[in-house]
């Protein structure tokens, strides 16, 4: 098998069930671009014995014959077979494949992109069913793994099922981007080894995704790297956000307009806020927008201290998407990454962007600071300036069940942060009016988190009780 970077867990599960006396129904599900296919066949690269991927926006008909031709493909020794004009005929023909295959090895039946196989009226859910309920389950010898980007077809349609797949799927495997550290691991089996600080901003750019990085090549700077994947004329990513979401949901253009209108709000924003901003009904398409949106992880919904359901936020994770809008969207142009940097666009995005990366690593800070096995919860906070009260906001919490809170003040700086006694009352003024709205009795910790640390001047010493550094983030 070819050495891949990270998934640990991933690759010990699936080794697991390869090993295991019984058949076995295992859903992987991811983002567009994430590497579930990679994975899959190269766990299961010497066991695979029929694989079909569906085709996108394509008929039923085409689907069929998409199917029959491959299964020709691998059954190419025996006589030809008539094309089915159903799922149940096409099932029907895998089974009588499969009963040629006489060895005790195991053997891994794989659909790829499988919510593009059901076509309106097509019958390929209940065939599906037939398959594993009257053919896979009763073998030991069969793993029937499905996959695909649309996420909530796979949990509603599959995993969820109250019918005939009802509690039929063994193991369900949901495939994230990498993390920073995983991101090191690929880049530097490709060559590339780059400073904890370029890897951090590389990520902020285009986040964990296997294919966004694959064409990283050796011995290039960042503002090299991100020219050649977004800003020269045959960049890599120039056009991939116009395929990205219509790739992944049905009625894609309601997910585009939440991720539009949400990567004009760095803090994130409510439904109500999410509904006056895209003009969208209160519904259920938003419902199922804002839920898919969730499940493939480009979106995650947080819920700040002493907030109801309905105040919680809606924040954008995916760093591509949050980098389209502020650099590509609405016809954009720019000649290179360096002419950015020199925006006041890039200050404000790569204060959002950091603030995402500390989130999306959280677990990694909750090592650093010893307290990986707390119970937490994780979020920015904001308190708008009126009449009565002054306003304050805060990067990024973590909120403890062991009665202390972590407040985090993040700087993304080309060198070490020096406090001043400005920024000392500004930051006592911040915690005093969260306690004040909070009304929290917790013990709270101001803590530091840069690229290249803080000096420990008498402005820091006064507030600061823990510092943090990006290399924490790879833990």
């Amino acid at each position: 098998m070819t050495k891949i970077a990270g998934r640990q867990a991933e690759l010990e599960l699936l080794q697991q069930i390869l090993e295991r006396k019984r058949p076995e129904f295992v859903a992987v599900y991811g983002r567009r671009r994430v590497g579930k296919t990679f994975l899959v066949r190269e766990v299961y690269r010497d066991h695979i014995v029929f694989e079909c991927s569906g085709l996108h926006e394509k008929d039923l008909a085409q689907q069929l014959e998409n199917f029959w031709l491959t299964l020709q493909e691998y059954n190419h020794g025996s006589s030809p077979i008539p094309p089915p004009k159903t799922w149940l005929q096409a099932f029907a023909q895998l089974k009588s494949y499969l009963n040629t295959l006489k060895d005790d090895n195991k053997k891994v039946v794989f659909f790829d992109e499988i919510p593009w196989f059901e076509t309106p009226r097509s019958g390929f859910l209940a065939a599906l069913e037939n398959f594993w309920n009257q053919y896979c389950s009763k073998r030991d010898d069969l793993i029937l793994v499905i996959c695909g980007s649309a996420a909530s077809w796979i949990i509603n349609k599959v995993i969820n099922n109250t019918g005939g797949l009802h509690n039929r799927v063994t193991k369900h495997v949901q495939l994230m981007p990498f993390t920073l550290g995983e991101t090191r691991s690929f880049l530097e089996m490709q060559g590339v080894r780059l400073t904890d600080k370029d890897m951090a901003l590389l990520y902020m750019c285009v986040g964990g995704i296997p294919f966004y990085l694959r064409d990283v090549q050796p011995g290039k700077s960042v503002p090299q790297i991100l020219d050649e994947l977004f800003f020269e004329t045959q960049a890599t990513l120039r056009h991939e956000f116009h395929n990205l979401y219509p790739a992944l949901f049905k009625n894609s253009e309601i997910h585009e307009a939440i991720v539009e209108a949400l990567a004009s709000k760095g803090k994130g924003l409510t439904r109500s806020e999410i509904i006056a901003a895209t003009k969208l009904k209160s519904g259920g398409a938003l419902t199922l927008a804002l839920r898919e949106l969730i499940e493939c992880g480009f979106v995650r919904q947080i819920f700040p201290i002493n907030k109801t359901k309905e105040e919680s936020l809606f924040r954008l994770m995916d760093e591509f998407s949050l980098f389209y809008f502020r650099f590509l969207f609405a016809g954009k142009t720019n000649n290179s990454w360096l002419q950015l940097t020199n925006q006041p666009a890039f200050k404000s995005w790569s204060g959002y962007a950091f603030e995402n990366l500390a989130l999306r690593h959280s677990l990694s800070i909750k090592k650093a600071l010893g307290i990986h096995g707390v119970i937490t919860n994780e979020y920015s906070w904001t308190k708008k300036k009126n009449a009565h009260t002054s306003g304050a906001q805060i990067d990024f919490i973590i909120d403890r069940a062991d009665n202390c809170i972590n407040l985090f003040e993040l700087k993304f700086l080309d060198a070490e942060y020096e406090m001043t006694e400005r920024e000392a009352a500004s930051l006592r003024k911040s915690i005093h009016v969260f306690r004040e709205h909070t009304d929290t009795k917790k013990n709270i910790f101001v803590t530091m988190l840069t690229v290249f640390g803080a000096v420990k001047n008498p402005h820091y010493l006064s507030i600061v009780t823990n510092q943090l550094t990006v290399k924490d983030l790879f833990l």
